[in-house]
């Protein structure tokens, strides 16, 4: 008998949600993005909920908009990902811990030793978001003058990848003996020196810390364009996306997909999860009337200053009330831009329409009770438009405790979310293979 899909949800928590108004909403927690004490409450609230993984996000840059708008956002000022979730994993037992880290503005070596460690200390729940960094503004804080190209950044990522899943295969998984009688630590016919010499990258390993306990952290990645989906379909475990529309989710599943299978992987091997923001209400009215309120508190300055980043260009001077102009290519996110552009010509939204919806969140959402999102939910997975979600929630704790409370028991009511984790490991509970050692197979 085949066993029924299931949905796996991950939740977006850097930001603490995604809403430029949530930390204003009443009786939100104005500093959630920056309060342990806060964020380690609302990493057992979704491990109670037994979600797959806390997602964290990251930013290097905070001058990416206008201080008018800066000054009212809440990702001004947040924690290091590796340090808040090394925190985390004290405070939580089963839930997954999934770090963004940049391709672009950081050393493989570092990465492959922080998300080992990381695997270690939580037991096995880590997982690695490989970003490129869309940002420009990231690269003043580098050193750099300009940003990389968008095709360079992915072709740096792809060696990237190599370079850091080939250093956490530096040690056989029984390379470490510490037998104490003899006095020999470890074998060294069970160490691999990588000694990569690339066209980006230069890294002689071998990684000084043993094999991550899943073997590699799950590899995640969150890029839509072409580029992006070729990584993903070669590379990624989990990938985030940001389509709007279940059709949308239709088509971005069948290809990346179908890339997979092109090149020989398994497409259980990878859970694709588009991002979407969840309002729950006791009556579709009422969670209608909490999204409303919510849009209401993004001031426009924030609004056009969302806009500009999407679009990737100053759109301060555009007609707010006229028609969005044509938008020229730029070396910024090419799918944030795509998004932007298409929800423009979809609803004929002026300028200040489009920067408010995506001032606010201007992406998939879920507005509605229990039973109206549950059966959205069930309708993306049995028409495979994903293998589940990576949540946002409006505004902390309420948004969250209230997903948890209602949703996720309708879910469980239905068969189609687990009422228990199915291991200790973020790998287990998205029933992904441990990877063989490339340097050491199994004999």
């Amino acid at each position: 008998m085949a066993i029924p899909r299931r949905l796996h949800l991950g939740a977006f928590m850097r930001p603490v949600s995604i809403h430029t108004g949530a930390w204003r909403y009443p009786g939100a927690f104005p500093d959630a993005n920056f309060n342990f004490g806060h964020l380690k409450r609302f990493a057992q609230t979704l491990e109670r909920g037994k979600f797959d993984a806390f997602f964290m996000a990251d930013h290097l840059a905070v001058l990416n908009m206008p201080v008018e708008a800066l000054k009212r956002s809440h990702t001004v000022t947040s924690f290091e990902p590796f340090t808040l979730l090394s925190a985390l994993a004290g405070a939580t037992e089963r839930i997954g811990l999934v770090a963004t880290a940049s391709t672009t503005f950081d050393a493989p070596f570092h990465i492959a030793r922080r998300f080992a460690s990381l695997d270690h200390i939580s037991g096995g729940r880590a997982g690695w978001n490989i970003v490129t960094t869309s940002n420009p503004d990231a690269a003043l804080n580098f050193g750099l003058d300009e940003h990389m190209d968008h095709g360079e950044r992915y072709d740096r990522a792809r060696e990237f990848y190599d370079v850091v899943t080939g250093l956490w295969d530096s040690f056989a998984d029984d390379a470490f003996i510490r037998d104490q009688e003899s006095g020999i630590y470890f074998d060294p016919e069970k160490m691999h020196v990588l000694d990569h010499k690339g066209e980006y990258l230069s890294v002689r390993g071998p990684l000084n810390i043993a094999r991550p306990i899943q073997g590699w952290p799950v590899i995640v990645q969150a890029g839509a364009s072409d580029a992006g989906r070729r990584l993903a379909a070669e590379t990624a475990e989990m990938v985030f996306t940001a389509v709007t529309s279940l059709e949308a989710g239709r088509a971005f599943y069948a290809d990346v997909k179908g890339r997979m299978e092109k090149i020989g992987r398994n497409r259980d091997h990878l859970k694709i999860l588009p991002g979407a923001l969840v309002v729950v209400g006791d009556s579709v009215q009422e969670a209608r009337e909490k999204r409303a309120l919510l849009d209401s508190l993004v001031h426009y300055d924030n609004a056009i200053a969302s806009l500009s980043i999407a679009l990737g260009m100053d759109a301060s001077g555009f007609d707010p009330d006229g028609p969005l102009p044509d938008i020229p290519e730029t070396n910024a996110s090419k799918s944030g831009r795509e998004r932007a552009i298409g929800l423009a010509k979809r609803d004929n939204l002026t300028v200040r329409q489009l920067a408010q919806r995506l001032g606010g969140y201007g992406g998939l959402s879920f507005v509605g009770t229990a039973e109206t999102i549950a059966d959205e939910m069930e309708e993306w997975l049995t028409t495979e438009g994903s293998d589940g979600f990576n949540l946002m929630f409006p505004y902390l704790p309420a948004g969250l405790d209230a997903f948890v409370e209602k949703v996720v028991p309708e879910l469980q009511r239905r068969g189609i979310f687990r009422r228990e984790y199915e291991g200790p490991t973020l790998r287990d509970h998205l029933g992904l293979p441990r990877p063989e050692n490339r340097f050491f197979p199994r004999t």
